[in-house]
């Protein structure tokens, strides 16, 4: 349609229209849109785009499509002010983003654009957006974090695992990984389901630990967990061998606060009745939704090393978690690269780390030599690469004795 079609034309009813710099840039959009509405919808510019949301037809609008690449950044301004008007008459937004930064659409979404699909187009992408926005609102439960989440239709009440990295290199990537394969192989054909989720939104490694490609799917997911659904969930997942189903970090390094406490507890609630283990890898980072994932798991492995940096880290980490009265009780300590046992210096400097923080290392991981390294390398869990080493023997106990217990409490309840 011509240039501002909808500021001019009044002769068809217009129930959506895009808004770009120069909607001629984005010829799929053009054709997606008359594919979905036909002659019902228009084009803005700017410029133009708040002068007619102060019409009286304006109010007949279904949604508005802002259409942005990397040039339109000085825009951003205008852009704002476009959402939160069209967000204060009940007007939906969906954002259309071409090489357009995290940050600056974590900001777009944050105003109250309600969905986020990359440009160009995938096949049917918009429609799909459409569809999600037309959904009646989601039903609103309390999960066990009490926090509220879609219905979820899973029929499972799966167990919450996190591993926490006390100092860079503890392991706990290689931990949660390894862990997550170990579980997803109990059991034979009666294994369990198993998902795992990269949390750590910024140097996540888990997809290249397992050898999977990051997509833009995820950012899509983790901006609008308020319409996510089991559908759009699993789309949303990658499934390593068969048998283990991944959520990776996303394609772009993204804030850390992108993601509120409610996200957080609507995609762990979502995973937690769809899978019988989830394994969370998270940040070495403490953000505002670590309680929440804290109080969610049923076990909270912290990992550290035999050093002086994972000592104070692991105090700092102590003394938060009382200062805000958190659950200490769920914290399982790891040590990566425990000393050997005929080492009898290394054993007694551990014993008195543990009695200096007054806490108990639970887990004892062995140094896995550079086997580790090229397993994680070549994007394969331990047991494909080097099936007898000694930290994936310690790796399989831990998963063995997590696996008894969950089948203890199922038959406890």
């Amino acid at each position: 349609m011509s240039s501002n079609t909808a500021a001019v034309k009044h002769t068809a009813q217009i129930r959506a229209c895009t808004v770009s710099r120069d909607v001629q840039n984005f010829d799929l959009l053009i054709e997606d849109m008359e594919l979905e509405l036909g002659e019902n919808w228009g084009d803005l510019t700017f410029q133009n785009a708040l002068k007619y949301l102060d019409q009286p037809e304006a109010r007949a609008l279904e949604f508005i499509a802002i259409a942005l690449d990397d040039d339109d950044e000085p825009n951003m301004g205008q852009v704002q002010a476009i959402i939160q008007r069209a967000r204060g008459l009940d007007i939906q937004v969906i954002l259309i983003a071409e090489e357009l930064g995290p940050i600056i659409l974590h900001r777009l979404l944050r105003l109250g654009a309600a969905d986020f699909v990359p440009y160009p187009l995938p096949e049917g992408a918009l429609r799909e957006a459409i569809d999600r926005l037309r959904q009646p609102a989601p039903v609103v439960n309390l999960g066990p974090s009490g926090a509220p989440h879609a219905a979820q239709h899973g029929g499972r009440n799966g167990s919450v695992i996190a591993v926490h990295p006390l100092a860079g290199g503890s392991g706990a990537t290689t931990l949660a990984v390894n862990l997550a394969w170990e579980l997803a192989n109990i059991g034979g054909r009666e294994a369990p389901s198993v998902c795992i989720l990269d949390f750590d939104l910024q140097t996540g490694s888990v997809s290249t630990y397992l050898d999977l490609a990051r997509t833009e799917k995820v950012f899509e997911l983790l901006s609008n967990t308020a319409m996510m659904d089991r559908d759009f969930f699993f789309s949303t997942l990658q499934t390593f061998n068969d048998k283990l189903k991944v959520l990776t970090a996303a394609a772009d390094m993204l804030p850390l606060d992108l993601i509120t406490t409610d996200d957080i507890s609507r995609v762990i609630e979502m995973a937690r009745a769809n899978f019988d283990f989830v394994i969370i890898d998270m940040p070495g980072t403490v953000v505002q939704w670590t309680e929440t994932v804290l109080t969610a798991a049923d076990s909270y492995f912290a990992t550290l090393e035999l050093d002086m940096r994972s000592a104070q880290n692991a105090l700092r980490l102590i003394r938060a978690l009382k200062a805000e009265e958190l659950p200490l009780s769920k914290l399982r300590y790891v040590l990566n690269r425990a000393p050997r046992f005929t080492d009898l210096s290394g054993k007694s400097r551990a014993k008195r780390m543990a009695e200096s923080l007054d806490i108990t290392l639970e887990v004892m991981l062995p140094d896995g030599t550079s086997q580790v390294t090229h397993a994680n390398d070549h994007g394969l869990p331990l047991a494909e690469i080097a099936p007898k080493n000694v930290l994936l023997k310690e790796i399989r106990k831990l998963a063995q004795s997590i696996h008894e217990n969950q089948k203890a409490a199922a038959q406890a309840a």
